[in-house]
């Protein structure tokens, strides 16, 4: 998110951070630990109820597809169930983020308008309503509905090529699973880091800065920066793409496969 909503700068001037590393250093030596967490709060509260919300949009998105409990989807098939996950997760994504977002940006620039994620959400309200909690969701929608899509189905795809013949599916080892989950999870950033950038900038900008949304923030980002502008941040997020996804893939298998043997009928 840093990386992201840098300002530019001034003529002669160095950016405030001149990629990845070395914004990790600069948060690291003039923020400590705590630094490289800030406004983590909202997301972990969100995050156990928004997986939960993601996998069970794929597997309606399945069913729905579905004629027969076995039928066998496409792979386009499974795109649309990944999309209809991105939906319904975006209730719980973006006020999380937007408070996130800001709270990271708050932390790079010095100022200390909000004292953490609850008095933020609560100064937020009290300013703009619900609206101003929700500000940027189309945006977390134009992310996570194709970028969810990708994800399901890049993951599908990799278990049934890293399935050895004449075994199931079901059967892949923890090490494939992990592998299957990471590039699944670099595949899902390689399409959603372009409006992640415009989502970081829109929910980080003063109140009426961009009046007609994302358009706004697209043309002010290609006038100044040019289309490279909308690949900001792409190293740190595949550096975290694939050990996050990579766990969170394993983390479900393991959860349904002790769910099946606790309650096989449920």
């Amino acid at each position: 998110v840093r990386l992201q909503t840098q300002p530019k700068p001034q003529p002669g001037q160095p950016p405030l951070y001149s990629g990845t590393f070395d914004c990790f250093r600069k948060t690291l030596l003039g923020e400590g630990v705590r630094g490289l967490y800030r406004g983590m709060a909202a997301p972990i509260i969100g995050v156990t109820p928004m997986f939960a919300v993601c996998f069970f949009g794929f597997g309606l998105g399945k069913r729905l597809q579905q004629r027969k409990p076995d039928d066998v989807l496409t792979y386009p098939q499974l795109f649309a169930a990944g999309m209809l996950s991105g939906v319904f997760t975006t209730a719980i994504m973006a006020p999380g983020e937007r408070i996130k977002c800001l709270l990271q940006i708050q932390a790079a620039t010095g100022e200390t308008k909000y004292s953490g994620s609850l008095d933020c959400a609560k100064q937020l309200y009290r300013e703009a309503g619900i609206r101003g909690v929700y500000k940027g969701t189309v945006l977390t929608l134009m992310r996570d509905v194709p970028a969810s899509g990708m994800y399901f189905m890049t993951y599908e795809w990799l278990k049934n090529i890293l399935t050895p013949e004449g075994k199931s599916v079901s059967d892949l080892s923890a090490p494939r699973i992990l592998f299957a989950g990471g590039l699944a999870g670099i595949f899902n950033w390689a399409v959603a880091i372009p409006p992640d950038v415009l989502k970081s900038r829109f929910q980080t900008a003063p109140p009426g800065k961009y009046p007609n949304g994302f358009r706004d923030v697209l043309r002010e980002l290609i006038r100044e920066e040019g289309v490279v502008s909308l690949y900001k941040g792409f190293t740190a997020v595949m550096i975290r793409a694939f050990p996050a996804n990579a766990a969170c893939f394993l983390g479900f298998e393991v959860a349904m496969k002790f769910l099946n043997w606790v309650a096989p009928g449920l």
